[in-house]
């Protein structure tokens, strides 16, 4: 039976992001729960560690995940609310079986980049792209799951087959007297499989949606923008780092994304993915290490935050790598942020005032502007940078920790930190004696084209990236 299938009768869809609503509704039996709750945890497991990061992030985003019969099947839901949810029925789970929940996670998961990536309305009313969808996901699942076939409940394949569906693209094409494309160059990129279900006389679009998120409008577009953002730039951050697998995937999706249209191409260019196979987009305002600054500065600066450690998810998390939920405490209180310009090496056209704007965008900041070659000296924006002796980043540190002040200033009245700053910005070429400061983890370097990032080689390693000569404008 294809997903969300059975005819039962389904609760208003208003309450499907009322998670108590959706636990009371026909609830399944205790152990029916315990043991579907376990599958999905295995399975999450089991899909960070060795088949995918980009469902790992998704599902870490799902701060709710509730067994319910609400469902049929399982679902990622995007609420206008900004939250996910995963929903899944325990007796669904638990005939599943392990590679089978791993494989319809893999699948919902899916939906939902597919659904970020692919958001022209056009296409999501057009039901010849929805079995479109269901073939590419279906086919990408059963190659990174290296599963044997579909799920199957009861001697009877749960979803669409890619293989059958391209079995009676091949008939109706012959029938018409035209040539088909053999499965692995049919399936070979998303718009390729739509292009050629369009060909068909009779495309074997289901009577029903085949999945049951498809039913319940449960996917809110601004929820699963933000949302798909998020788990692509986090995934691109772990690919750069040299995780395999997300390398893997993410090489995969731009080429099964090639040719999907001007939303795609631009999403990926804003993320910069297209370096992880040696190209970038030049004519993007954003370049990927501007995008890669703000997300890093955007980290640090959080205010009135603290860990919240999940008790149920903390062990999968861990496991996974990924960082534990932040949960916003305390008061509001000003950030102070410094930015310190290496006046000996070559300084990049642009940088300064691209990086001017940025802090000016940023709220409750007190941004404190140095320039150094081998001491410190006071700087502002737009004034001119003298500089030119040897370099030496100790005398930074010193600056910022407190110990020392700048040229031609008393100590501690220039540019006074109380305390140590919530961030520490250097441009520099590198090239110059490694420190350990006191805080590393707030420490951002940006590497001059040229220069050693020898902050990513650190013990501890610090957030380290090379910009480029020019902004793209």
């Amino acid at each position: 039976m294809p997903y969300g299938q059975t005819g039962r009768p389904r609760p208003p869809v208003v309450e499907l992001t009322d998670r108590r609503a959706l636990e009371r509704w026909r609830p399944a039996d205790p152990e029916t729960v315990e043991r579907a709750r376990r599958l999905k945890e295995q399975a999450l497991l089991d899909l960070g560690l060795t088949h995918s990061a980009i469902a790992s992030w998704i599902y870490s985003k799902c701060h709710h995940q509730v067994p319910t019969t609400a469902v049929d099947t399982a679902a990622v839901l995007a609420s206008g609310d900004g939250t996910c949810l995963l929903l899944y029925n325990p007796g669904f789970f638990v005939a599943l079986g392990l590679e089978g929940v791993r494989f319809v996670l893999f699948h919902e998961a899916r939906h939902l980049v597919q659904r970020h990536l692919f958001a022209e309305q056009e296409l999501l009313d057009d039901p010849v792209f929805t079995l479109a969808c269901e073939v590419t996901i279906n086919h990408v699942a059963l190659v990174r799951l290296r599963a044997r076939g579909l799920p199957v409940i009861d001697g009877r394949p749960v979803g669409v087959d890619p293989a059958r569906v391209h079995r009676a693209y091949q008939a109706d094409l012959a029938e018409q007297g035209l040539a088909a494309l053999p499965y692995e160059e049919f399936a070979a990129t998303d718009m390729i499989v739509y292009r050629e279900l369009r060909r068909m006389r009779h495309p074997p679009v289901p009577r029903q949606p085949p999945c049951v998120h498809l039913l319940m409008d449960g996917l809110d577009q601004e929820t699963v923008d933000r949302v798909g953002n998020e788990v692509l730039r986090s995934v691109l951050i772990a690919a750069r780092r040299g995780n395999a697998v997300a390398r893997g995937e993410l090489l995969d999706l731009l080429d099964r994304t090639e040719g999907a249209g001007a939303r795609a191409d631009r999403l990926w260019g804003d993320l910069g993915a297209h370096a992880l196979r040696g190209r970038t987009v030049a004519t993007r305002r954003v370049e990927w290490w501007q995008q890669w600054l703000v997300d890093v500065l955007g980290s640090k600066l959080r205010d009135g935050e603290r860990l919240v450690y999940p008790k149920k998810r903390g062990a999968v998390l861990a496991a996974l790598g990924h960082e534990p939920t932040l949960a916003r405490r305390g008061r509001e209180r000003v950030k102070t942020l410094v930015i310190a310009l290496d006046t000996s090496g070559s300084m990049p056209d642009g940088v300064v005032e691209w990086l001017t704007e940025l802090v000016g965008r940023i709220d409750g900041v007190e941004a404190h502007w140095l320039s150094f070659d081998a001491v410190v000296m006071p700087f502002r924006p737009g004034e001119r940078v003298y500089g030119g002796g040897g370099t030496s980043f100790a005398a930074v540190r010193d600056h910022v920790e407190g110990r020392h002040g700048v040229r031609d200033q008393p100590d501690g009245q220039a540019d006074h930190l109380d305390g140590h700053p919530d961030a520490v910005i250097v441009l520099t070429d590198g090239h110059a004696p490694p420190i350990t400061p006191a805080m590393p983890d707030r420490w951002i370097w940006l590497i001059t084209p040229g220069g050693d990032d020898w902050p990513e080689r650190h013990h501890p390693p610090m957030a380290c990236h090379r910009v480029r000569p020019a902004l793209a404008m």
